[in-house]
């Protein structure tokens, strides 16, 4: 489908005589590009592409050098309010877009207002196209009204300049919509980045390795064990994990974070005085997960807002159900293969935990109907060829 463009180029690279196709991606921070952004460089590249990446760390870390042609350090801040790192940004990104792109394709907020506006302000006859892929607007239901309307604003803002929107989930479509960010015809909806279902399989991983995962952060082989990936911010309210663990009939069931962050301290303390710390392990980030996730009974993703979370992604295809909270996203991800409770209520939570551990067979069942899912509508393989015509859509019809 796309193959085809490299040879029959409608709309060739701003300044350059070469019919391939160029294609930026721009993130805050590299771990982004590494683990969301390097399958989509390597399809691209066997295409004849040539595919670059800019975000803060890139220059540091060895599989980005190989797996894109170029790569950019970016210094970019995760915090919206530092106006040197803005400045800096501009500056940084405006010499990169230097080397000519067709496409500038920018993730995660801040990366992505300040790449749209500095693309806004090159000339003409020197812009690229620009996709926006919205990981879960920071504006949603259940957000405060004052910064749902700061970041509602920023979004009408920067979709002027947004040549394709691309949402992850159907709230946000919704939203999109509603408030008219970018026209129905730039808006596309997508099921996420997409996983590599090949990998995240149960038959990738050798038998024994799922029992030294949890020997290696300290939890039996057949304790009920549940499990939490990602960053340890308020937004994912780890704190609800280890409330729920302390109401739970099961004393004996185990809680692992994987991941670290500013709540780490708290979730600590709170383990302490609900006399379950000898059962909540924090081993921090782990090299390869999928042996502890799959290891699990299940995961727990109590989180206040959501995209589409790819821990649920990863645990469901290696059949691991997932208890979730309502935050957008998690309702689309969690069907038959787990349970969706209220954001915040500990006791639905306990509940399902214990339901899981009382229930084997129901819940080996839940991880097969998951991994199905998770084949035949998430796999990488579906994600990349949405991505082929969206960039097609792009090139050939602006």
């Amino acid at each position: 489908m796309v193959a085809g463009l490299v040879t029959d180029l409608k709309r060739g690279s701003r300044g350059s005589t070469s019919p391939r196709i160029r294609l930026l991606y721009v993130t805050t921070v590299s771990p982004t590009v590494r683990h969301f952004l390097s399958p989509y460089a390597a399809h691209f590249r066997a295409l004849g592409w040539r595919v670059d990446a800019a975000a803060n760390g890139t220059m540091g870390d060895a599989v980005l050098l190989e797996a894109f042609d170029r790569v950019h350090e970016l210094p970019l801040s995760r915090s919206p309010f530092d106006l040197n790192g803005l400045t800096r940004g501009i500056g940084a990104i405006t010499r990169v877009l230097g080397s000519g792109y067709d496409i500038v394709h920018v993730h995660t907020p801040i990366a992505s207002f300040i790449t749209r506006l500095t693309v806004r302000m090159l000339p003409p006859d020197v812009r690229p196209m620009v996709a926006y892929t919205a990981h879960g607007f920071h504006f949603h239901r259940g957000g405060h009204p004052v910064t749902n309307a700061v970041f509602l604003t920023a979004e009408r803002l920067a979709g002027r300049w947004t040549d394709r929107l691309v949402v992850i989930n159907d709230e946000d479509y919704e939203a999109a919509r509603h408030h008219r960010i970018v026209s129905p015809q730039h808006l596309v909806r997508m099921p996420g980045i997409g996983i590599n279902t090949d990998l995240y399989a149960r038959s990738s991983v050798e038998p024994d390795a799922f029992n030294r995962a949890r020997q290696e952060v300290g939890v039996g082989t057949e304790t009920p064990l549940f499990v939490a990936v990602g960053e340890m911010n308020r937004n994912k309210r780890p704190s609800d994990a280890v409330g729920a663990l302390a109401l739970m009939r099961h004393a004996d069931a185990h809680l692992v974070f994987v991941g670290d962050g500013p709540e780490r301290a708290r979730v600590e303390t709170l383990a302490e005085l609900n006399g379950v710390r000898h059962r909540v392990w924090l081993p921090g980030f782990v090299e390869d997960v999928l042996p502890l996730v799959g290891s699990a009974t299940a995961l727990i993703m109590p989180s206040k807002r959501e995209g589409l979370a790819r821990s649920i992604m990863e645990a469901l295809a290696l059949e691991v159900p997932v208890i979730a909270s309502t935050a957008r996203g998690n309702r689309e991800l969690v069907d038959a293969d787990g349970f969706v409770v209220p954001t915040g209520d500990l006791h639905a939570l306990a509940m399902n935990m214990d339901w899981l551990i009382d229930h084997p067979a129901d819940r080996r069942a839940m991880g097969r109907r998951g991994r199905s899912r998770m084949v035949e509508r998430y796999d990488l393989r579906n994600l990349t060829r949405l991505h082929e015509e969206l960039y097609r859509g792009m090139l050939e019809g602006g």
